[in-house]
């Protein structure tokens, strides 16, 4: 079976570090990931898909990332269910990821690098 999802999307927000009850971080975050085709009114949609990153992924991911940041996803669909307070029963996908990747600077209006060009003599 193939279970496997890829993402690049912007951060939404800061990503904020948690921890379980256990000591093990995490942190959710929220990717704007544009679709590739155009709506009926000639506009490009934007999806808000929730992921949920462990251990390493979150600590580099809090670390290295703000709002706003491009980030590359690699991950899997989980899905969960649950009864809510009006005794109805709840289905939820949720994305966990396997890879980050860092795809923009932390300080995203960072200069851009100045090169000297070399005189022949």
């Amino acid at each position: 079976m193939i279970n496997e999802v890829i993402l690049v999307g912007r951060l939404t927000k800061k990503p904020e570090l948690r921890y379980t009850s256990e000591g093990i971080p995490l942190s959710t975050i929220t990717l704007a990931v544009s679709r590739n085709f155009r709506n009926q009114e000639g506009e490009i949609d934007t999806d808000f898909v929730s992921i949920t990153l462990w251990r390493r992924n979150a600590e580099n991911t809090v670390q290295y990332c703000e709002k706003g940041s491009i980030v590359g996803v690699v991950g899997r669909l989980q899905t969960r269910n649950f009864e809510n307070n009006l005794q109805q029963r709840v289905y939820m996908t949720d994305i966990v990821a396997d890879t980050v990747r860092f795809l923009s600077s932390k300080n995203i209006e960072a200069p851009p690098l100045a090169f000297k060009e070399k005189k022949d003599d």
